[in-house]
């Protein structure tokens, strides 16, 4: 089988980024903000843009999807830009994908491919490997008939692997279904290992937290000024894709698990979406999920509604609480009026929607402990137990400081210690079995 995706050369490889602006395209963004992002994928390739536009197609055509004029029109900005790759951000069958790679005589790659070729390159983790491969055969699956130039071989009948007559794309396309067999096989243990790190994670009574969003919405940024790591972060699109997690210490005094996961994007390909389901699991098992939203650009409003379309599509676990919280990131690049607005609007959103909200620069760090005293106040909803420790108990003391929250810690003359501690049930009942001669009572009582 012959490899179709763009040459993996240290030359550059110059393309044109066409938008078509199809007949009743009712989407959110305009056309010039899409062209713009679809432009930023290419560099993300490293692909060097020679030209760009917006092409107006007033009738779908089947064959070409631009009509002849228009496939005129892109051969000539693509001759003057000696152009090698076309890159068209909207999904084209594989018969148009053909048809325009023979008019124009360069590669043609859609916004599925793109967005799939840029998530090969990025994939560091053997999980995060297996999830792209998998989008990509799911992909490539229904291309044969552009993919490779060998298709019209056949087979002969005397062969274990091919029956009479059998044709070369039926036996790539019998190959592929037994690699995507085989690697879904694979991830589904990837899921299931990553269901008992959850299981593991959930005897430590820490709570969950996951950060998601549209790409470039500065996640990694915020996760690093969280915890204090050196995740990849850097004003390129899709710039991290596999997940890390870290422990990060809230103001009083709770661990919690933050993790950072892929970012999101308009028309993120369906094969995407399934085959990173073992990657979104943790936004699914999260107790608290923060969506960080780029408030300084022109399309933020439009980049959160494509983020929940995509969360949508996970299905909640039943009887599971999970709190939503807006976070409004790069007021930095807001002018210095509109910051103080931002954080209003902020203020207000929760009494209009029920969804808190915090503006905050994750580059400067401002507003960012305000948001971790949201995040303590709204995951510290333990009860409250009244304990009595003696003066030999120093292990179950220490113990109480590691997995709880001090509220009040009273000191006897004897050396005992009266202390007011938040615990949810899981470290009670832990505390309990572990310390029996612990003297507890409810808080309330």
């Amino acid at each position: 089988m012959t490899d179709r995706s763009i040459d993996r050369t240290p030359e550059t490889q110059t393309c044109v980024v066409i938008h078509p602006e199809l007949p009743g395209d009712k989407h959110a963004r305009d056309a010039a903000a899409r062209l713009e992002e679809a432009v930023g994928l290419a560099m993300a390739l490293d692909l060097e843009v020679k030209g760009a536009e917006v092409a107006r197609v007033r009738k779908t055509v089947p064959a070409t999807l631009f009509g002849k004029g228009k496939v005129e029109e892109i051969a000539a900005l693509i001759f003057a830009a000696e152009a090698n790759v076309v890159v068209i951000d909207d999904d084209l069958t594989p018969v148009q994908q053909r048809n325009l790679e023979k008019h124009w005589d360069v590669k043609v790659i859609d916004r599925t491919g793109l967005i799939l070729e840029i998530f090969a390159r990025r994939a560091r983790t053997s999980e995060g490997k297996l999830q792209v491969e998998l989008a990509r055969l799911e992909y490539e699956r229904s291309r044969l008939v552009r993919t490779w130039t060998h298709l019209e071989r056949q087979r002969g009948g005397m062969s274990k692997t091919g029956g009479p007559g059998e044709t070369q794309i039926e036996l790539d396309r019998r190959q592929i279904a037994d690699r995507i067999v085989k690697l879904k096989t694979e991830l589904e243990e990837v899921r299931r290992t990553r269901t008992l790190h959850r299981a593991a994670r959930k005897r430590v009574p820490f709570p969950t937290i996951a950060l998601v969003g549209y790409t470039n919405a500065g996640k990694s940024t915020l996760f690093n000024r969280m915890t204090n790591s050196e995740v990849l972060a850097k004003d390129l699109l899709f710039a991290t894709l596999d997940p890390t997690l870290r422990t990060l210490k809230l103001p009083r005094g709770r661990n919690a698990i933050v993790s950072d996961t892929v970012g999101f994007i308009s028309d993120l390909p369906h094969e995407l979406v399934e085959a990173f389901r073992a990657t979104l699991e943790e936004v699914r098992e999260a107790d608290l999920v923060l969506h960080v939203r780029d408030i300084a650009g022109a399309d933020s409003a439009a980049q959160a509604k494509d983020v929940e379309e995509v969360l949508g599509r996970l299905k909640p676990i039943e009887g599971k609480r999970q709190v939503m919280v807006e976070v409004w990131n790069k007021t930095d690049l807001l002018p210095e009026e509109d910051r103080g607005i931002a954080q209003a609007r902020a203020d207000r959103h929760r009494e209009m929607t029920g969804v808190p909200a915090i503006a905050l620069s994750a580059w400067t760090g401002e507003g960012v402990d305000r948001l971790l005293d949201l995040i303590a106040e709204l995951i510290d909803d333990a009860p409250e137990v009244e304990i009595m420790l003696g003066v030999e108990q120093g292990e179950a003391l220490a113990w109480l400081y590691r997995n709880g929250r001090i509220v009040e810690r009273r000191d006897a003359e004897d050396g005992s210690v009266g202390l007011t501690v938040k615990l949810d049930s899981q470290a009670l009942g832990r505390f309990e079995r572990q310390f029996p001669e612990a003297g507890l009572k409810n808080a309330a009582q």
